[in-house]
């Protein structure tokens, strides 16, 4: 069991922030890896990268929004109540060095994955500039974390409600023009990342994507997280999460993400009907 010391609730309560007692896990954690988490016994395993890690404390951070029926199960777990399972890290972890000036791009929830990656390329003496954006602003997450991890901060929202009124791929392309650039990392949502790859391309910057592929087992026995990268299938579970964002077939990636989702919607409803009768 894997008890959770610490929950806030963000983005007017659809984004949960758990720091989870897991020492084995956290001792060994870099940035970029995830862990499955299962909340009881009959649960769904569920994905999700980890926003921190402290080896020290022997505990884990996750960050998720509240999306379906498993992360409403996650949503109702209080402090000092338990995930039955965790199982991680897995898959690769960011490689880090230092290559000069970094753009990190985080939209939504993929803020709280690129977080500890900015942190580490910073750390690794790189000029570091992150970008997070969200539809309005009372969805934004982490901006004092986003702040304190990078040189400069530039927040976005799609409403004009904080910060600049446009897309995160506005400021991007405002950096790239006046910027020598060596690195960009975006991570959000299937179409912010796209679009986001293709305004580097432009610019012939490496830029590396995070993939949150359907996944089961995690460890590239089950084939459920295969993507398409450069023309070759591979595993999100084992080969990444993060791939060469210039070689991702994005529209593959995202039918495959929208295969269960009427499933999904029917478990959801039976879901809240039953908390409504209890």
């Amino acid at each position: 069991m894997f008890e959770i010391l610490k929950r806030q609730e963000m983005a007017n309560g659809t984004v949960v922030m758990n720091e989870i007692n897991a020492p084995l896990i956290a001792k060994k954690a870099q940035p970029g890896q995830f862990v499955i988490l299962k909340a009881n016994e009959t649960g769904e395993r569920i994905p999700l990268t980890m926003a921190d890690s402290n080896p020290q404390k022997g505990t884990i951070t996750i960050i998720y929004q509240i999306v379906g029926k498993s992360t409403s199960i996650f949503k109702s777990l209080q402090v000092g109540e338990t995930f039955q399972d965790i199982i991680g890290p897995l898959g690769q972890a960011t490689h880090l060095e230092n290559v000069g000036t970094v753009v990190c791009v985080g939209g939504g929830t993929g803020v709280a994955v690129v977080h500890p990656i900015t942190r580490a390329l910073k750390e690794k003496g790189n000029n570091v500039k992150a970008i997070i954006g969200a539809r309005t602003k009372d969805l934004i997450i982490l901006e004092d974390k986003m702040k304190a991890a990078s040189h400069e901060l530039f927040v976005c929202t799609d409403d004009g409600s904080y910060g600049h009124h446009g897309f995160v791929t506005d400021i991007l392309k405002d950096i790239l023009q006046k910027e020598d650039v060596k690195l960009v990392v975006g991570i959000g949502p299937v179409p912010m990342m796209n679009f986001l790859c293709k305004v580097t391309e432009e610019f012939k910057v490496k830029t590396l994507v995070s993939l949150n592929a359907i996944m089961v087992d995690g460890t590239g026995m089950c084939g459920c997280c295969r993507v398409s990268v450069g023309g070759k299938t591979k595993f999100a579970c084992v080969d990444g999460p993060e791939f060469d964002g210039h070689e991702v077939d994005f529209k593959e990636l995202s039918q495959r993400l929208q295969a269960y989702t009427k499933e999904e919607a029917v478990a959801l409803d039976k879901y809240n009907c039953t908390c409504k009768a209890s």
